[in-house]
């Protein structure tokens, strides 16, 4: 079986960043918010600037004019470019594109409107929706479509427009509740993409050596969700309903019995564990570790638990303090950074690993690093 790797990444966040202590202001305010609700965002402003440590914050739509200035197409565009740039091909190269988003509710899906956006006249082509998990599907898919010979070129890329649903605008404030509000402290908008090929060139770039996907959601409770039905309703009745409100419950989950295993560990640290064995992942040379979560505080408390692992906790890379968190897209843009900013040698390896919590499911990779200079 041959292999699968990156040779181009790209990435895009739109417009220009939003300080953490203008996040609500720019968002817009909530004037028909119950009061409790306000007081208590009031309230916990100082406690969530100090748990996300978060300075920056991107949205694609103009704090004046209201008007969005990209989509979930445009930003993915924006970033597949990018990629394709530093991998040195074109657009009819490709024949594969693999998508991961959140949620989106469009028809056609995003694969195909990306793929004429870009011009590329014939590709298989896979939309993904599954909340922080569908980019580690992506990335799944197209490296072992690769491996298997299926196909040459993936374009594997993810985005999340995440501002259009936090704005006053979107909301039945009167049906706020502190969940749903939550959610604006750590949250925006972005775009990443990378090329994987199965080309064995010496062009540098980053070797899939494992790609691990799995669901442990049955009997745990949602903490994340919406209350939509799984059939078409009626707008009107999904917002007088308060329906699709994102909401995300907080309260003492990452000690509750959800988060954790009998053993006492959490399901992240189990969920990897389970990986390194079934893949017979070797950790040596971990230079880069992403954990794909938003807060600074949960981060380093299951840093712990991962160190058990032999990595070495310097190894951690984050760039949630100026890039803000945009849910998928994050764990491309982390890669996009490492191979911008960062000096590789061969065998330079990255480990992510991340746990959605709508349903809990999970997913990691282990990339090394081949062709550059040692």
């Amino acid at each position: 079986m041959q292999a699968a790797k990156i040779i181009g990444t790209g990435s895009y966040l739109p417009g220009d960043p939003v300080k953490f202590d203008d996040i609500q202001s720019y968002l817009g305010e909530l004037p028909d918010a119950p009061k409790r609700v306000t007081k208590w965002v009031k309230d916990m402003t100082p406690v969530m600037k100090e748990m996300l440590a978060m300075e920056n914050y991107y949205y694609a739509f103009d704090g004046e004019t209201r008007e969005f200035t990209d989509d979930n197409i445009s930003m993915s565009v924006k970033a597949a470019k990018e990629a394709l740039d530093a991998a040195g091909l074109e657009a009819p190269d490709i024949d594969l594109i693999c998508y991961g988003s959140a949620q989106q509710n469009q028809m056609p899906p995003a694969t195909v409107r990306i793929q004429e956006e870009l011009g590329i006249p014939n590709c298989a082509e896979f939309s993904i929706y599954s909340n922080c998990t569908s980019a580690y599907k992506s990335l799944f898919i197209a490296s072992e479509l690769i491996k298997s010979g299926y196909c040459k070129n993936a374009l594997v890329i993810s985005s999340n427009i995440v501002s259009s649903s936090m704005m006053p605008e979107y909301y039945n404030q009167e049906k706020l509740n502190r969940e749903t509000v939550f959610m604006r402290w750590f949250l925006c908008d972005g775009a990443a993409a990378m090329i994987l090929t199965s080309d064995e060139s010496e062009k540098p770039g980053l070797v899939v050596e494992g790609s691990f996907l799995e669901s442990i959601g049955c009997n745990r409770e949602s903490i994340m969700h919406d209350h939509r039905l799984a059939r078409p309703v009626s707008p009107l009745e999904e917002y007088e309903t308060a329906a699709h409100h994102v909401q995300q419950s907080f309260r003492n989950a990452l000690h509750s019995g959800t988060f954790q295993e009998a053993s006492g560990k959490s399901v992240m640290f189990s969920g990897m564990k389970r990986m390194i064995e079934k893949l017979d992942l070797n950790l040596d040379d971990v230079k880069y570790l992403q954990i794909n979560l938003p807060s600074k505080q949960v981060t380093e408390i299951l840093l712990d638990e991962v160190l058990e692992f032999g990595i070495d906790r310097t190894a951690l890379y984050t760039k949630l303090d100026k890039l803000g968190y945009c849910g998928p897209p994050m764990a491309f843009i982390v890669i996009d950074q490492i191979m911008s900013h960062e000096k590789m040698k061969d065998g330079d390896k990255i480990l992510s690993f991340v746990t959605e919590v709508s349903k809990f499911m999970q997913g990691g990779y282990l990339l090394r690093a081949d062709g550059f200079s040692t």
